[in-house]
């Protein structure tokens, strides 16, 4: 098992992405395990994500119809 290394990803929209990773054990179950992802700063994955939180955060600024009341009296 593999606790800190570098995970390589394609995303289709920012292209490749170089993500270190660590892993932390919980104390209440060691057989789980927190994973983290990272990118260098000021590097292009940094850059990457970025560009696609700022996407996530453009699309949910849509004005979306209210969801129909599906309550019966």
């Amino acid at each position: 098992m593999h606790t800190t290394g570098v995970k390589l990803l394609h995303h289709p929209v920012v292209g490749d992405l170089d993500l270190p990773f660590e892993t932390f054990p919980l104390g209440a179950d060691p057989s789980q395990v927190l994973l983290t992802y990272t990118a260098e700063p000021a590097s292009p994955s940094q850059d990457a994500l970025s560009l696609l939180a700022s996407w996530a955060a453009n699309n949910d600024d849509i004005d979306r119809p209210a969801p129909a009341d599906t309550a019966t009296t």
